[in-house]
């Protein structure tokens, strides 16, 4: 009885891989018996079974597709992305309560890196809310005001190489 509580309990000098769990890796290459053998899985003769290939995009000398295509436009590192909320989506907040981004955060309203966020007038709004936000459109002030509600406006968020400054 005491023996096969022994075995049940795991102790590190027993712990071992469950069965198929491990399995030894191809040795390519190491005769013809393995079935990796001679020519190691390559097939016969030719570049791919030379270790000689190309790059990735590499078209045997021609002039490669990504060279050929014109450079367009560049990224604005000083430009503001901001999160769109549209009224109709901030029905799940109480009356009187502050909607700012940290509230849109915890109730999966607003996900992901963005810059703010802009609040626009599509739906309705029914209740009076205090907003903190970095834009918001005119119908979206206009509904909020009708609604009782106020706004108050955050600064534009820095961006840019001197941001920190």
């Amino acid at each position: 009885m005491a023996d096969s509580q022994d075995k049940r309990i795991p102790i590190l000098s027993r712990l071992r891989a469950p069965q198929g769990a491990v399995k030894t890796k191809h040795r390519i290459g190491r005769g013809i018996g393995s079935g990796w053998g001679k020519t190691g899985g390559l097939g016969q003769k030719g570049q791919k079974a030379r270790g000689t290939m190309k790059r990735l995009g590499f078209q045997g000398g021609q002039m490669p597709l990504q060279r050929r295509l014109p450079k367009i436009g560049f990224n604005n590192i000083f430009s503001t992305e901001y999160a769109p909320v549209n009224v109709g989506e901030l029905e799940s907040f109480a009356a009187g309560s502050v909607v700012d981004e940290a509230a849109l955060r915890d109730l999966r309203i607003v996900r992901g890196r963005w810059d703010g966020v802009k609040v626009l007038g599509d739906g309705e709004l029914d209740r009076a809310l205090t907003f903190r936000v970095n834009a918001i459109s005119a119908s979206a002030r206009e509904k909020i005001e009708k609604a009782g509600g106020t706004v108050d406006l955050l600064p534009r968020p820095k961006k840019g190489p001197r941001a920190a400054e």
